[in-house]
């Protein structure tokens, strides 16, 4: 994140200083900030995305990543129904920071989540999506699918990206 803020304000004086002729008036524009915002956001996901890489890497993890950025492997193989938007899914998990930190964990009492629906991370929701009854699967989840910008105010810090190791116990 330290990175970002240089970059942000290299961008805010290059587009400042890219007027052909100067102006009076020194603001930026809605749609300079607008295209700062969205260059800064997108160098932070392809940061991110680099750093979740050479996690994995260092792991020696065999995970797939979907069009959306989440890695996923699974560890333990079910048998049951695969999961579909707007079923309930009970579920055991323990969530991860990528420095190890444990965050969060249901200590084996089921968490149901609907899938799609509830206001959970878009990631969860998209990883529930890749799952059958039964099965036991590691996410990891850029902070842009997981807590974003802010964190969640408590053990998850800003642009965290975050790690679910997740067991899917039924669907209703």
């Amino acid at each position: 994140m330290n990175r970002i803020i240089p970059i942000f304000f290299t961008a805010v004086f290059l587009v400042a200083c890219s007027e052909e002729e100067p102006e009076k008036n020194t603001q930026l524009t809605r749609q300079q900030v607008e295209y700062i915002a969205e260059q800064t956001n997108k160098w932070d996901a392809q940061r991110q995305d680099d750093e979740i890489d050479q996690y994995v890497l260092r792991h020696g993890w065999k995970m797939e990543k979907t069009k959306t950025g989440v890695r996923y492997m699974t560890i333990e193989e079910g048998k049951g129904d695969s999961a579909k938007v707007g079923q309930t899914a009970q579920v055991t998990y323990d969530i991860f920071l990528m420095d190890g930190t444990k965050c969060y964990t249901s200590l084996d009492t089921l968490k149901e989540v609907r899938i799609g629906e509830d206001y959970v991370e878009s990631g969860l929701h998209e990883g529930l999506l890749l799952m059958q009854v039964g099965d036991k699967m590691r996410f990891i989840l850029p902070s842009y699918l997981a807590n974003g910008l802010t964190g969640d105010q408590n053990k998850i810090g800003p642009r965290a990206s975050v790690i679910y190791e997740i067991k899917l116990h039924s669907l209703h």
